[in-house]
């Protein structure tokens, strides 16, 4: 049974589970940076071993993005990911002001557009939206 847990991720899971999907290394003490100025950090569990996570960034009244959400190659399409990504969405949901609009948004990497398009987001550029934008530094 997969649990979800609220910022209980330390900084040695966050860069096992990176280097678990082939992401860019990081050095400790940006991990330890990037958890800490989260909003929330949360980790999917299944016996007590973190097998996935995501966390949410931003200012928390005007726009708010899902960042990091990997899930272990070998828990991959076992629904995992929707279950962390519900739980980021509707949390951010609640920290949404009544009669208010907050953007929730994300980047994800290549191929992973059908995954998030399922879950309602929208593919950039529209007729009203340009595409989105990077720099690395």
């Amino acid at each position: 049974m997969i649990t979800i847990r609220e910022n209980t991720i330390c900084i040695e899971d966050y860069l096992s589970i990176r280097k678990k999907v082939n992401w860019p290394v990081l050095q400790e003490e940006q991990a330890r940076k990037a958890l800490a100025s989260s909003i929330v950090v949360v980790g999917a569990y299944e016996n007590e071993q973190l097998v996935g996570m995501g966390r949410v960034v931003g200012d928390g009244a005007v726009i708010c993005y899902i960042q990091d959400l990997i899930v272990e190659p070998s828990m991959q399409k076992s629904g995992v990911g929707t279950m962390i990504l519900h739980y980021l969405t509707e949390y951010v949901q609640q920290l949404k002001q009544p009669d208010s609009t907050m953007m929730l948004c994300l980047m994800c990497a290549k191929g992973r557009e059908v995954f998030y398009e399922k879950h309602g987001f929208i593919a950039r550029p529209t007729d009203k939206l340009g595409p989105g934008m990077i720099q690395y530094l």
